[in-house]
């Protein structure tokens, strides 16, 4: 065995990687879920090379400052092809078509896990989250793209085709008047349910009816104080979005729904989805609960500590 493999063999410290489009955040954890270190950094817009360069230089120093060797998992946007083993989907487009996992287990020196932000957010919510102790969870991203991640007995659901829970690429279903043939998504379709779901279509939305706001929280807060037009949109969203979880509903049968993102925060949505989504779902009675997120805008990087599962000393 060589020196790598029995320094991480006894490795009892996680160490996260959140790899986003603006942000770098590295989180350490034990087995326990304690924090040991959290940083954050730019990250290098539009540049591989030095974006491998930083979360070489947040593990070695984060490694360095507790005097510890770690498992190293890394949630990223986008995902790598199981056919090509290069990145794909990604919306950080500097990082699509590169081998991202060979580039920074060389870099490392030693062997790395990778998934998907959105996996990452389910499986932190299912292990120690909103979601702990459930047997089926889904995950879901509502923020500037709509994504989705499957635990079933506590372990990711990924396929083979690597795509498992990309839920907002599907079309919105049950769609009614006014929303065929719908937006173009950039994927190439229309009518996603990501371009109905997200924080830029919500606001779409709010401004072809009248609004003026160019961003969620503000027409939150505007529904909250009696705005009709901010008002209004919430409610289409609210049924878009019962409709979309219904869907996932008949399929999966979770036990939970968490939801992550900026649109997490809308607390009036774990009422009234909820109420919408019986309508839609095949079923006399519906005991999916919808939870808020435990650990918020942590839980991606937490998810991606957890892919490395315990090990025994």
């Amino acid at each position: 065995m060589s020196n790598v493999a029995a320094a991480n063999t006894a490795a009892d410290l996680h160490i996260g990687i959140d790899l986003g489009g603006t942000k770098i955040e590295i989180l350490a954890l034990e087995i326990d879920g304690a924090v040991r270190a959290r940083r954050r950094v730019p990250t290098p817009r539009h540049d591989y090379a030095a974006t491998l360069q930083t979360i070489t230089a947040l593990v070695q120093a984060v490694e360095s400052e507790l005097g510890r060797r770690a498992w190293v998992g890394i949630g990223m946007p986008g995902t790598l092809s199981p056919a090509s083993g290069l990145v794909k989907n990604a919306n950080s487009v500097w990082l699509n078509d590169q081998a991202l996992d060979r580039d920074l287990e060389a870099l490392l020196g030693r062997p790395l896990r990778f998934a998907n932000d959105a996996d990452c957010f389910a499986l932190s919510e299912a292990r120690d989250g909103a979601a702990a102790g459930a047997t089926s969870v889904f995950g879901v991203i509502l923020g500037t793209g709509v994504g989705g991640g499957v635990v079933i007995g506590g372990q990711l659901l990924s396929g083979p085709n690597g795509i498992a829970g990309e839920w907002g690429h599907n079309p919105l279903p049950w769609a009614g008047d006014g929303e065929l043939p719908g937006p173009a998504c950039y994927c190439g379709q229309h009518g996603c349910i990501e371009t109905w779901l997200s924080g830029p279509g919500l606001v779409r939305d709010y401004r072809l009816h009248g609004g003026e706001a160019d961003s969620v929280a503000v027409i939150a807060a505007a529904a909250v104080a009696g705005d009709a037009i901010a008002e209004s949109t919430l409610e289409r969203y609210e049924g878009r979005l019962a409709r979309a979880l219904a869907s996932i509903i008949n399929v999966l049968d979770p036990q939970a729904i968490v939801l992550g993102g900026g649109l997490s925060q809308i607390s009036r949505l774990y009422d009234t989805v909820p109420a919408l989504w019986s309508d839609y779902v095949f079923s006399d009675r519906v005991d999916t609960q919808l939870l808020p997120p435990r650990h918020g805008d942590s839980s991606g990087v937490r998810g991606a500590a957890w892919l490395w599962p315990a090990r025994k000393a």
